[in-house]
């Protein structure tokens, strides 16, 4: 897949793309519903498939107090796209400028001039320009004009007839309700960082542990405690448990910990990045009177995790 951080010098071939526009935030099944529904218009007719995206959620630009933890990364984003078998990709510069671009002018002066869309599909409540004021029957006036046909996408409909958007992944990762998260992404959701050198307690007890600073500091961490996960390091892939939160034990910190135990591993960790999958939320984080007591609790979570892996694997789930 072709992929372009689009700048004022680059314009493509005149209608050589089906096109569809959005910030797809997850690459949730939503969303691959229409990336498919883009990619067989495109095969019709003989033509590019194409993604619109932004290099910046447009939200945060015209509201900057505006803060939003991503489900996933520009660079994580390409590759679930490009997996869908999209030939391009697209980041556009979201700027002020840009956010007081009219649909009329946004469509002529980058879709069609610019990218050389011969046809862009509209997911069903999908808006742009400036404050979102025009919607479809506007898109297909302006289209007309400067001959770009524009094509309305019905919305996904799942057979139990459940609602995906990245907003309600977003909120059930918040409260800790992996199962759901992942059955809308339809994968497990991933964080991925470089470990770094941390106080060196889970060693005391047997489990030492793995401190992760995230690759992007905008990327969402589910809510805090305790994770069956499997772990991508070095193009290997490891079971383990990950902890998130505040160590309450050891004294809170205000900075929230993320660390992780690899199962069966055994080597130097520091200064490699990993990649970890959420497979599914085990507890919540607490407070022990002891270290004792809280190597017995991790023993426990450990049988009882080794158990959920164990099962996800024999499931073949993702």
């Amino acid at each position: 897949m072709k992929q372009f951080l689009l700048k004022k010098t680059i314009k493509l071939p005149a209608n050589s793309s089906v096109a569809t526009i959005g910030f797809f935030d997850g690459v949730h099944k939503g969303h691959r519903f229409l990336l498919q529904y883009l990619k067989s218009e495109a095969e019709k007719r003989g033509l590019s498939s194409m993604v619109i995206s932004f290099d910046v959620h447009p939200k945060t630009v015209v509201e900057p107090e505006f803060h939003l933890p991503l489900l996933t990364t520009n660079e994580e984003k390409t590759t679930l796209i490009s997996q869908e078998g999209i030939d391009v990709c697209v980041f556009l510069p979201f700027t002020r400028e840009m956010a007081d671009f009219s649909a009329y002018d946004f469509l002529q002066k980058i879709v069609v001039n610019q990218l050389g869309v011969n046809t862009l599909l509209v997911g069903y409540d999908h808006r742009f320009g400036r404050n979102r004021e025009e919607g479809f029957d506007e898109y297909v006036k302006y289209g007309r004009e400067f001959g770009l046909n524009v094509i309305s996408v019905p919305a996904y409909s799942s057979v139990s007839g459940e609602y995906v958007s990245s907003s309600e992944i977003r909120s059930l990762l918040k409260r800790g309700d992996l199962q759901t998260a992942n059955h809308f992404l339809g994968r497990c959701y991933r964080i991925s960082g470089m470990v770094v050198e941390g106080h060196k307690i889970g060693r005391k007890m047997g489990f030492p542990t793995a401190n992760i600073t995230l690759k992007d500091s905008k990327k969402m961490l589910p809510q805090s405690g305790v994770y069956a996960v499997r772990v991508w390091v070095e193009n290997q892939l490891f079971d383990g448990m990950m902890n998130i939160g505040c160590r309450p034990t050891f004294g809170e910190t205000e900075e929230i910990v993320v660390e992780v135990h690899l199962f069966d591993y055994s080597g130097e960790l520091y200064g490699k990045e990993i990649e970890v999958d959420f497979v599914q939320y085990v507890r919540q984080e607490m407070r022990f009177l002891d270290m004792l007591s809280l190597e017995r609790q991790i023993h426990q979570d450990e049988q009882q995790i080794r158990l959920i892996l164990a099962n996800f694997k024999k499931e073949n789930l993702w």
